[in-house]
C-alpha cells in the first residue's frame, strides 16, 4: 500500500489538553478516546473512537500471550520479573539489562540474536553515565529488548529459525497476529500491518478495538480457552507486581500509574501519543474496563499523562490516594527561560457516555 496513493478522510478529533500562556490558550492537543467494558460496550468516548491508528508498544502484553499459551514460558521457567520486562518499554537501566540477559541465557541465545536495534536508555541517569564513560549503549538497553527476547523464546520453543523471528509471515509473528486478532475481535486480514520502531510488525486498528483488547486482557471472556485466560492472569499479575520492569525505577508514567493503583489497573504507553490501560474487575467496573486514546499530533510528553489521569478520574478508577500520587503528572507549568511560571498545561474535556 502506497500512502501517496491513498485518500482517507481526516477524522474529527476532540480537544483534550489546553496549553495556557497568561490569559489565552496558546495551543491545544486533540485526539480520540474510547472506554470499553467487559461486555464489549463502548461506555465513554470523545472524538471518533473508530479512528484507525497503530497500537505501537501498547501491543506488547498481547505479543507476549503466545509465549505463555504455547508453553514456552513454562519450558524456560520465566519468572514474574521476566514476563513483566517482556511486556514493557523499559528504561534501559542495569536492572532491565540483567533481567533480559537472564532470559537469553535460559533460551541458549545471546544479545547478538536480538534484532531490535540500539538507542540511548530512556533513564536519564543511566544515559548520562554511559556518555561520561564514552560507552555506546548495547542492544539490551533498547526498550524493546524484553519483548524481542520473548519472541526468540517462542521461536526456539516452536522449532522455528531464531534468525527469522521478526518475519511477518513466519511462525512467531503469525502466532502473535492470531492473538491480536482474538483480543481485538478483528479478523487477521482486517488488521493493518506496519513496521514498528524495533523492526517487528505493528498493528493498525481502531481506538475502540484497542480499548476492547485491554478490557479482555484484564477480564478475558469465558469463550477464551483456559490457557489464554491463564496467560492473561499471569501477565497482568506480573505487570502489576513488577511495574519498574514495565517502565523504570523513576520518571516513568506506566510505573507510577500501576504503583498508585496498587493492583487495580495495568498501564501501557505506546509511541506517537497512544495510551492504553486495563482496569481490573472492581465495584465500579465489575467486568473490567479498557481505556485507549490517541493524541492526534503524536505528543508523548506534556499531553499523554494529563489525558490519562483525567480520563481515569472521570471513569471513577482512581481513588483519592491514587489521584494525589499522580498529581505531578496531571498538569504541568509553562515556564519561561528564567524559570518563572507563565502558564499551565491542563486537561480540558468531559467524556461522553454511550
Amino acid at each position: 500500500m502506497n500512502p501517496e496513493n491513498q485518500s482517507q478522510p481526516a477524522p474529527n478529533p476532540a480537544p483534550l489538553v489546553e496549553v495556557w500562556r497568561g490569559p489565552i490558550v496558546e495551543s491545544r492537543h486533540r485526539g480520540h478516546v474510547a472506554a470499553v467494558d467487559g461486555e464489549s460496550r463502548l461506555v465513554a468516548y470523545l472524538g471518533e473512537p473508530e479512528t484507525v491508528t497503530y497500537l505501537r508498544s501498547s501491543g506488547k502484553p498481547f505479543q507476549a500471550v503466545p509465549l505463555l499459551t504455547s508453553g514456552a514460558a513454562a519450558r524456560f521457567n520465566f519468572t514474574e520479573a521476566e514476563l513483566a520486562v517482556a511486556c514493557g518499554s523499559h528504561s534501559g537501566e542495569d536492572l532491565h539489562v540483567e533481567t533480559v540477559a537472564r532470559m537469553l541465557e535460559k533460551i541458549g541465545l545471546g544479545e547478538g540474536d536480538l534484532k531490535c536495534g540500539v538507542h540511548e536508555p530512556f533513564d536519564r541517569v543511566t544515559a548520562e553515565r554511559l556518555r561520561s564513560r564514552g560507552e555506546t549503549p548495547g542492544v539490551l538497553r533498547n526498550n524493546c529488548s524484553g519483548k524481542h527476547t520473548g519472541m526468540l523464546a517462542l521461536s526456539r520453543h516452536l522449532g522455528a529459525p531464531p534468525q527469522l523471528y521478526d518475519d511477518p509471515g513466519g511462525t512467531v509473528q503469525q502466532s502473535i497476529l492470531r492473538a491480536v486478532s482474538q483480543f481485538s475481535g478483528m479478523d487477521a486480514d482486517e488488521i493493518a500491518l506496519g513496521t514498528d520502531g524495533c523492526g517487528v510488525p505493528v498493528f493498525g486498528m481502531s481506538v475502540r478495538a484497542m480499548a476492547l483488547m485491554y478490557a479482555r486482557l484484564v477480564a478475558p471472556p469465558e469463550g477464551f480457552h483456559a490457557e489464554t485466560r491463564a496467560a492473561c492472569a499471569r501477565l497482568t499479575a506480573a505487570m502489576s507486581a513488577r511495574p519498574e520492569l514495565v517502565g523504570g525505577t523513576q520518571e516513568r508514567f506506566d510505573t507510577e500509574v500501576m504503583r498508585a493503583g496498587r493492583g487495580l489497573l495495568i498501564s501501557k504507553i505506546g509511541a506517537e501519543g497512544v495510551y492504553t490501560a486495563g482496569v481490573m474487575p472492581c465495584e465500579r467496573w465489575p467486568k473490567g474496563l479498557g481505556l485507549a486514546f490517541k493524541i492526534e499530533d503524536g505528543e508523548d510528553r506534556r499531553a499523554r499523562s494529563t489525558i490519562a489521569i483525567e480520563a481515569l478520574r472521570q471513569l471513577d478508577v482512581l481513588d483519592e490516594d491514587a489521584y494525589k500520587a499522580l498529581l505531578p503528572y496531571a498538569s504541568f507549568p509553562v515556564q519561561n527561560h528564567r524559570g518563572e511560571k507563565v502558564g499551565q498545561i491542563r486537561a480540558s474535556f468531559q467524556l461522553k457516555s454511550e
